[in-house]
């Protein structure tokens, strides 16, 4: 090792005195310590540099009471050389190397430093490529998620500015900074699993596993075994090796359930226990396995009315919804069709043609009652995309023609009567008109004049908000 003060090797005298004048002359300043780390010698280029009024001043005092954040004392009692570090002074960040002094014996006898740029800026291709190595890093860790058990979403990935986005966001980060059981109510294709994902990946739990198992796609005679797992030999034909259920692989992390309410009630009894517990009993096993996980539970029902009916248990309901967020259906939050649109077209497009939906095409796309949501969204731009015939933009004829036949409204939501022609009616395209013009007014001047802000707050994409703007101006 060349810096092992054990072998007697590192820089000595006679290699100070050949390679000292080179690193000086090619190094924006140096200095050097004796073995009590108090400055022995500085070179007048690094006292300019430290703004010192000469170099004999601060001789014999100890090098951290010149440069705070010096590590020369680490060097010198280490005997290990740091060969490339950034080091602040006052505004300045320095880029130095320290290296250790041996004496004769193999002592360390001090240590000297050189300063090899005085700015960051030749280190710039460095730095550049440290960062596309470390967006690799991040792709090759999202690709590996899709197969593992980590999460694939985080919170930007709910996508909505309204008011009722908002305060899913606002409850999602409140979930997330308490370790308590969550209940996601909400209709399919809500994005359940992407905001359980998302409190996953802000909580404290994001490095543990995150394991998601949907109720509803599990016959119910293997339910237990797939929670709890099973012992080796539990039953005829089973595997000579013990398997592992949910809970187990989710520990120190969460368990994802999905469709709570298509749970049946023999197994949520045995899964009040566990998380009362915290403890698993394998299928066939009398071994009880210790597990630390959170649970998130979601649902399409109303497991008010289950519990009601009996259905459903109320001890675990209590215990699941401890903290409930409730995720309205896209027909209440319409303000928000722009901002979605924009970010599953990235998706959809992701390695194509950028395309983009207009504002007619957003307009039509609000016509629509949804009862699919955001999954079913997605689906309507897909076919969309893919029949735009390499267009750039949708628009609403072709939103039209892959939009599904209207069905019936949702209850609750009954039709107005068609209004009756009175005196002093104005076109319907003025009316129309007239309000876009005062939602863009008063969107800009909410934003402060930021344009890409006060497009998130219309739930409009950028390129649709320039376009209305240069309409409206």
């Amino acid at each position: 090792m060349p810096f092992n003060a054990r072998s007697g090797s590192g820089l000595t005298r006679e290699l100070i005195e050949v390679l000292f004048p080179m690193f000086e002359q090619a190094s924006a300043g140096a200095i050097a310590v004796d073995r009590h780390s108090r400055i022995s010698w500085i070179n007048a280029r690094y006292a300019r540099l430290l703004g010192l009024a000469d170099t004999h001043s601060v001789i014999g005092r100890p090098v951290r009471s010149v440069i705070p954040h010096s590590r020369m004392p680490e060097v010198v009692e280490s005997g290990q050389p740091l060969l490339v570090d950034i080091m602040e002074y006052h505004t300045q960040q320095l880029v130095v190397t320290r290296l250790p002094l041996f004496d004769e014996l193999g002592r360390v006898s001090g240590a000297v430093a050189f300063v090899l740029y005085d700015d960051l800026q030749p280190l710039t291709p460095l730095v550049s490529k440290y960062r596309r190595l470390h967006q690799d890093l991040q792709a090759a860790k999202r690709a590996l998620a899709s197969h593992g058990r980590r999460t694939r979403y985080q919170l930007g990935d709910f996508a909505g500015a309204t008011p009722a986005a908002l305060e899913v966001k606002r409850r999602a980060r409140l979930a997330a900074g308490r370790d308590m059981p969550v209940l996601l109510l909400g209709e399919t294709g809500t994005g359940k699993e992407v905001l359980a994902q998302s409190i996953h990946a802000l909580s404290s739990r994001a490095e543990g596993p995150f394991v998601g198992v949907n109720l509803a796609a599990i016959p119910d005679s293997l339910l237990e075994a797939e929670f709890f797992g099973v012992a080796p030999g539990a039953y005829t034909g089973a595997d000579k090796r013990s398997r592992e259920g949910k809970f187990q692989l989710a520990n120190g992390g969460t368990l994802f359930l999905d469709e709570v309410g298509d749970m049946p009630l023999a197994l949520q009894a045995k899964l009040l226990r566990v998380l009362q517990e915290q403890e698993v009993e394998p299928l066939g096993s009398n071994r009880v396995v210790p597990v630390n996980v959170r649970v998130m539970a979601a649902t399409s029902r109303d497991l008010g009315a289950m519990v009601a009916d009996g259905s459903f248990r109320s001890d675990l309901y209590y215990r699941l919804n401890v903290l409930e967020i409730a995720i309205p259906p896209l027909r209440q939050r319409l303000g928000d069709l722009g901002i979605l649109c924009e970010v599953l077209l990235e998706e959809i497009c992701a390695g194509g043609s950028r395309v983009e939906i207009t504002d007619a095409g957003i307009a039509a796309l609000g016509r629509y009652h949804w009862p699919g949501n955001i999954r079913e969204l997605r689906n309507v731009l897909e076919r969309a995309w893919t029949m735009s015939e390499e267009a750039e933009l949708l628009d609403a004829g072709l939103i039209d023609r892959v939009l599904p036949l209207a069905g019936p409204e949702p209850a609750g939501e009954p039709v107005l009567p068609e209004p009756s022609a009175t005196p002093g009616v104005r076109p319907l395209a003025e009316v129309l008109a007239r309000a876009e013009a005062e939602a863009i007014h008063a969107a800009l001047e909410q934003a402060g004049g930021n344009r890409t802000q006060a497009a998130r707050l219309l739930g409009i994409s950028r390129s649709v908000f320039y376009d209305k703007l240069a309409r409206h101006s």
